[in-house]
């Protein structure tokens, strides 16, 4: 059982509900001013990304006017997923605007009840742009350990949070509550996509306890909290939006900073709270400010 931090923002049923099933929502917890800074920094992307397949004559319009849900999704209509897979699954850039996401108080207190108050940001943060009837937009059946096996840090919480709305349409997650207790299983490299996911078999799934399936259509702006041992999958976007999401990661401090991964970053300290990382370490790549 998780043991009351002295600090933090969820409360007693909310901490046991995680403890019990691995994963927890926090409807709405950032409103749309609090995500405005990083749909910012997506939005340059897929401006730099419109300039790149005008200049090749990929495109006869950019869509500089198009709503940010319908925008990237409109300028691969008549393209093909290997031209959209050149920009990758998912985008990890060191844009200003995600800093001041990952660094937002109120998912660093919610993160603060489950692991206290000394908070590194994990290096493996995702920006996802799951764009319609692309097949790599779908994630199969995995855990995120999976992807740092070796790594002493247990847990890594991922905090999911969808930048529209995500319903079974547009290809919102999906859990496997309590697999957060189980073993990390043997997993394979998913093939079909050339995506380059981990993934599970469908037996392996069906062996991970007798609890169902439970799909989280949510609206934008919810945070979703899970164990990095928690199975969990996304379905495939049959809409005509952007399922805009990120997936950011946080770990205690005295835990493996995963550096294979990147260069993640002190996010809070109480008890070094002058170590915290600014903006400016971010964007250097500093873990600490003053390193």
């Amino acid at each position: 059982m998780i043991e009351a931090a002295k600090g933090g923002s969820l409360n007693k049923e909310q901490m046991a509900f995680y403890d019990t099933e691995g994963y927890l929502v926090l409807p709405r917890l950032l409103s749309d001013e609090e995500l405005t800074p990083a749909r910012e920094a997506m939005n340059e992307k897929v401006s730099e990304i419109a300039e790149e397949l005008y200049a090749k004559g990929l495109i006869a319009d950019k869509l500089e006017d198009r709503p940010f849900r319908y925008r990237l999704a409109e300028l691969f209509r008549n393209l093909t997923a290997d031209d959209f897979l050149k920009y990758g699954r998912s985008w990890r850039e060191r844009r200003p605007g995600y800093y001041h996401l990952m660094s937002n108080p109120k998912i660093l207190d919610a993160v603060e009840s489950l692991i206290g108050a000394e908070i590194f940001s994990n290096p493996v943060y995702n920006t996802r742009p799951k764009i319609p009837k692309v097949a790599a937009g779908a994630v199969p059946w995995h855990q995120d350990k999976s992807y740092w096996p070796d790594a002493n840090s247990n847990p890594v919480i991922t905090v999911w949070i969808p930048f529209v709305d995500a319903n079974e349409v547009n290809g919102c997650l999906h859990i496997k509550p309590g697999t957060h207790r189980k073993r990390v299983l043997k997993w394979h490299i998913e093939e079909q996509t050339g995506t380059g996911y981990t993934a599970l078999h469908e037996e392996q799934v069906g062996q991970m306890g007798r609890k169902p399936t439970v799909a989280l259509p949510v609206p934008a702006g919810t945070a979703i909290l899970f164990n990095d041992r928690c199975l969990h999958m996304s379905t495939p976007n049959l809409s005509d939006e952007v399922r805009w999401s990120v997936d950011l990661r946080y770990q205690p401090t005295d835990q493996d900073p995963m550096p294979a991964h990147g260069a993640g970053f002190l996010a809070r300290s109480r008890k070094r709270p002058e170590n915290v990382a600014t903006l400016e370490d971010w964007l250097a790549e500093r873990p600490e400010h003053g390193e």
